[in-house]
């Protein structure tokens, strides 16, 4: 499991930031545990099979948790990166070109708004 941070660089393209679960700044309960951080919203999401949405920004800070889903994220460099099943994604990458998305294997994700 890993946390995929995409940011908008001072280039104005979306960049990858990517921490595994071992590296999580665990602080509460006996050091198991993340910090609380406050919500205003969640909702289950489909992604079907040969989805693909062409560059775009994330509408929010929001994650989105890859329940069963795979999506294979594109960046403007070229590069990809797959979200499989367990990783979670920290969209920030709001203005510039953003990132494309690709559904590997249909699944659920759920998606968590951030306050601002």
């Amino acid at each position: 499991m890993k946390l995929v941070r995409i940011y908008t660089g001072d280039d104005g393209e979306s960049h990858l930031d990517i921490t595994e679960q071992d590296r999580f700044d665990y602080v509460e309960r006996d050091g198991t545990r993340t910090a609380v951080e406050n919500v205003t919203g969640a909702q289950f999401a489909l992604r079907p099979d040969g989805g693909f949405r062409d560059f775009h920004n994330a509408p929010r800070r929001q994650y989105v948790c890859y329940l069963t889903a795979s999506v294979e994220i594109g960046l403007g460099d070229g590069s990809t990166h797959i979200m499989a099943p367990g990783d979670v994604l920290l969209a920030e990458d709001q203005t510039g070109r953003g990132h494309s998305s690709r559904v590997v294997k249909s699944g659920m994700c759920i998606i968590v708004r951030i306050e601002p």
